[in-house]
């Protein structure tokens, strides 16, 4: 059989597929040690700007024992952060900003809890996005 173009792309195309095969995972199934337990990892990071002026300490307070808290009260962590990106409209936005790393199983349940704090903090402080960065994680208490 000739070595022809069409051949060549079917051959470049299963050995594309067959190297990028093994990329696409579920972030919860990884192996972990005897001793740990697969997980998630998701950090969302939370700008504070809004159309009325910053979101304030009593604002992040409640949004957090209102929003997250009830949905992840096994725990959570929460740090202050400097961040920029760009708008819609093409412009650098500089603002500060919240980091809630979440570790929870990958599970339905967490999925739509992430999903729902995310919209809420989008519709209650009126912000364009929100930035999500989830991955596997083998935890150990």
């Amino acid at each position: 059989m000739p070595f022809t173009p069409k051949l060549a792309r079917l051959a470049l195309s299963l050995c594309a597929a067959a190297l990028t095969a093994g990329c696409v995972t579920n972030p919860a199934s990884r192996a972990c040690a005897p001793n740990e337990t697969n997980m998630v990892n998701d950090q969302i990071f939370l700008g504070t700007d809004t159309p009325s002026g910053p979101v304030s300490p009593q604002e992040w307070t409640s949004f957090l024992a209102e929003s997250v808290t009830p949905r992840f009260p096994q725990g959570l962590t929460v740090w202050q952060a400097s961040g920029q990106w760009r708008d819609n409209d093409g412009a650098i936005v500089r603002e500060p900003s919240y980091v809630l790393n979440l570790v929870h199983p990958g599970d339905s349940v967490s999925e739509a809890a992430v999903r729902d704090i995310r919209t809420e903090y989008q519709t209650r402080f009126r912000q364009e996005a929100t930035l999500r960065v989830r991955q596997a994680a083998c935890v150990s208490f």
